[in-house]
């Protein structure tokens, strides 16, 4: 389900975007959800990087799988 959303954008931005959209054929919102949907990748890995970092700098402890399959009681002994 779709729902409204407010958002505010440079001019230029808009401007360019609606040329787009007329060159495609395509609305503001199509171009504006594809353009999010595909930055999501960029996202994933701009987290990832962040989640590294947090893990080289000591801020996240690690766990082996063995520990974590011990603590959740997962070893056959």
């Amino acid at each position: 389900m779709k729902k409204l959303i407010n958002i505010r954008m440079d001019g230029d931005i808009l401007a360019e975007l609606d040329q787009y959209g007329n060159i495609l054929e395509r609305t503001r919102t199509y171009l504006i959800e594809k353009a999010v949907a595909a930055y999501f990748d960029t996202l994933d890995e701009i987290i990832s990087d962040q989640r590294i970092d947090d893990v080289k700098n000591g801020r996240t402890n690690v766990m082996s799988l063995e520990e974590v399959a011990k603590k959740l009681d997962l070893t056959d002994g």
